[in-house]
């Protein structure tokens, strides 16, 4: 599959991807700060953005297509820096081609299975809206306040939304029906084995339960080098609720280690 990207500045490679529900500009903040050391390469995952829609999504599949996007631009081990869904995507990349990439940044998500449902709310404002006439993202923001209480959430999902037209059909520029359908796959966790020993950095939002003390001995045996950092005072979307300090840390590790 070939990925939609965006590519700009110049040096090593660093490939943003971003999580579920978002699109290459989730992560644009840091693309910029990354952008006068670094050649940032931001990607729309399968199913999302402007990249191809299919109906079958898990970890393997989407970390070959991170393989595919190495390959076509012919790019030498690159960085990968994922958040949430997309931390599992580089961390998958770095299973199956560890000699293809230099290293990884893990944005508030923890290599295991997640077992409890977190977007229930979530799927049925999505598919009140899909099956709506929506003008707007006012009409749209309405329908789905009926089921996501929180503004914020909402205002992220409305990034992506677009009105019906004669020749657009689709109310969001991501493919709900397979996010829906893989929702099992996309909570689950294949696990890397062997442990990739390449170095890793896990940053955590302080106020997150993706990334918890309990699964510290599941992050070290698949991933043996992997440091931790954590921002106070901000949840799962850390990288948008603090951008300076999460870039910082970023910029830090990379220019360590590179």
């Amino acid at each position: 599959m070939q990925l939609n990207f965006r590519r700009q500045g110049q040096g090593q490679t660093v490939i943003l991807i971003h999580g579920l529900f978002g699109n290459l500009d989730n992560l644009n903040g840091l693309a910029k700060a990354l952008t006068d050391h670094y050649d940032v390469v931001s990607i729309d995952v399968r199913n999302h953005g402007l990249s191809p829609r299919s109906a079958e999504m898990n970890y393997p599949l989407m970390a070959q297509d991170i393989v595919a996007l190495i390959k076509q631009l012919q790019l030498k081990q690159p960085w990968l820096i994922g958040h949430s869904m997309g931390g599992k995507i580089a961390m998958m990349t770095a299973g199956i081609a560890p000699k293809l990439i230099a290293g990884l940044v893990v944005a508030d998500m923890a290599p295991v299975a997640y077992r409890q449902a977190r977007h229930t709310e979530v799927f049925a404002g999505l598919t009140a809206v899909a099956a709506a006439d929506c003008a707007n993202r006012k009409e749209a923001d309405a329908l789905l306040s009926e089921h996501i209480t929180l503004p914020d959430v909402r205002q992220f999902l409305l990034k992506s939304f677009t009105p019906k037209t004669p020749e657009n059909r689709d109310s969001w520029r991501f493919n709900v029906n397979a996010l829906l359908e893989n929702y099992s796959h996309i909570m689950d966790w294949p696990g890397v084995e062997p442990p990739y020993q390449g170095p890793v950095l896990f940053i955590k939002g302080a106020e997150s339960d993706y990334l918890l003390p309990e699964y510290q001995a599941q992050v070290v045996r698949q991933f043996p080098k992997a440091t931790a950092k954590v921002i106070p005072g901000t949840g799962h979307w850390l990288h948008a609720e603090k951008p300076q300090l999460f870039n910082r840390l970023v910029m830090d590790f990379l220019s360590k280690v590179s």
